[in-house]
């Protein structure tokens, strides 16, 4: 078993405190420890505190995005190194023995894609917890949190990761386990446990945490009517914040009419359905005279809030359902590679295995669509075979030279036919990318074409494939131009394609 460990961070003093754990105790360390410093502004660097020698020389610092932890998370999982990755929060440590619990956790058959690990949230003992304790609480029955989960990488790249649509630490990781499963694989708890501390809050944190109802009018919208009880969220009060608010909002313009008895019941309700919630928060608590002043001033402000970002949920879905750019986009079942100026330096007819070059990056590239499980094959024009300059038996000696310096690419799919022929299988004819298809079981609409010239992008949309073009110095600028999506190299391609981002 081997696994990365990714970190988010917002900067938090905790982050050095969770690396002070992570590297002490038995067990495997991780491959790579990455943490993705997210930040708005990074004017001094991360406080990582003093690190173990061995977890120092594993460590990995990424400048993020700065849009929440969704495409934090996104951008560290796809620089990792290993079979799983392991995400944790910079406000968790980990226990003593997380390590080595953790390789046991992880000791799972391969229909299992993830294991979520056991999340403690210590209260005070003195006294009862105070509403914002008992909220933090709640993480300890959370189903996915990613303050401890595992996935497999090949199960992040099967669908996508992260949705970065959800731009807050909420929901996101539901999203995600509602996506993992639907694609028939299992997630399991571990019993490997870390220690959240409640942080100090804002006494009105609780009015900010109402954004949450926006994420889920998108969670409605992407998984429908039963996602809550799919991924075991509470339902919430979503109702009676809205009917409190009516309450309030109808009784106020009543007063304002001049309709007293008719205002008096609007305002009557809303008073009633406040204390209702002010009780509901402060009877469990410490009681105190700060707890209670906070209670009492957040439940006026909750409902109003609740019922308001709902609204704004509501608004705002169509347009983040058309977001294409930052929903998660699975990796592709197949990606179909031109050789010549593709995957090695381009000799015209080559038939000589010793002139054979890999060019830059090529093999490392391939390494990973193949650790994330994408099936691959090669599809080459090879006319020199149709005009006499070259023999099949030499296409294939050179084919197998290319396999030894890049790793298995196979089937090889080779049109050996002159321009003039008229064959079915030259490209730009889709013929070639629709065999390859058919011969590795995947729709040609889930294969991926990637080719340095316009007939490897015009096979591809001819068979109903995506294209990708990686341009070389023979490449044509209209060539360019035409392409719906362009990497400078192969390794950029496999970034797009292992990307939320689509390439241009």
């Amino acid at each position: 078993m081997t696994y990365a460990v990714v970190v988010p961070s917002a900067g938090r003093s905790s982050l050095a405190r969770l690396l002070r754990a992570l590297g002490s105790g038995p067990g495997q360390l991780p491959e790579r420890v990455i943490v993705v410093d997210d930040r708005r502004t990074a004017d001094r660097p991360l406080a990582l505190g003093s690190l173990p020698r061995a977890l120092a020389a594993r460590m990995q610092v990424l400048r993020g995005p700065a849009r929440g932890p969704a495409a934090a998370r996104n951008l560290g999982w796809r620089r990792a190194t290993g079979e799983w990755v392991a995400f944790l929060d910079d406000d968790v440590v980990p226990h003593p023995d997380w390590r080595e619990r953790l390789a046991r956790d992880l000791a799972l058959p391969p229909e299992v894609a993830g294991s979520q690990g056991r999340i403690e949230v210590p209260l005070p003992r003195e006294r009862r917890p105070t509403d914002w304790e008992r909220n933090t609480a709640g993480l300890e029955s959370a189903r996915w949190a990613t303050a401890d989960m595992a996935y497999r990488w090949s199960a992040l790249a099967a669908v996508g990761g992260f949705d970065e649509r959800f731009e807050r630490a909420y929901r996101e990781d539901a999203d995600l386990g509602l996506r993992v499963g639907a694609a028939g694989r299992r997630i399991v708890r571990g019993e490997r446990a870390v220690s959240h501390p409640p942080r100090s809050a804002n006494p009105l944190v609780s009015v900010r945490l109402q954004a949450g109802n926006a994420d889920d009018v998108l969670m409605r919208a992407l998984h429908g009517r039963g996602w809550r009880e799919r991924a075991g969220a509470p339902a919430g009060r979503l109702r009676r914040h809205v009917a409190v608010s009516a309450a309030g909002a109808a009784g106020a313009a009543a007063l304002m009419a001049r309709r007293h008895r008719l205002g008096a019941a609007g305002v009557g309700l809303w008073l009633a359905g406040t204390a209702e919630l002010a009780w509901a928060r402060i009877a469990p608590g410490p009681r105190t005279p700060s707890e209670i002043a906070a209670m009492l001033a957040s439940s006026v402000l909750i409902p109003p809030a609740a019922a308001w970002h709902w609204s704004r949920g509501h608004a705002r879905r169509g347009r983040l359902l058309r977001d294409g750019g930052r929903a998660p986009r699975p990796l592709p079942q197949a990606v179909l590679l031109d050789r010549d100026g593709t995957l090695i330096m381009d000799v015209p007819y080559n038939g000589d295995p010793d002139r054979v070059r890999p060019l830059p990056g090529v093999r490392e590239a391939l390494d990973r669509l193949r650790s994330a499980g994408v099936r691959l094959a090669v599809v080459s024009n090879q006319s020199g075979v149709g005009r006499g300059l070259i023999e099949a038996d030499d296409v294939a000696a050179v084919n197998r030279r290319v396999e030894e310096l890049v790793g298995p690419v196979g089937p090889w799919l080779v049109c050996p036919h002159a321009p003039g022929d008229g064959c079915a299988c030259r490209k730009p004819r889709p013929g070639l990318v629709l065999r390859a298809a058919l011969l590795l079981g995947v729709p040609a609409e889930r294969c991926v074409v990637i080719g340095d010239i316009g007939a490897d992008v015009e096979a591809a949309r001819a068979a109903g494939a995506r294209a990708l073009m990686v341009p070389t110095a023979r490449t044509r600028p209209d060539e360019i131009a035409a392409a719906p999506q362009v990497a400078a190299t192969l390794q950029e391609a496999v970034d797009h394609l292992m990307s939320v981002a689509p390439a241009r």
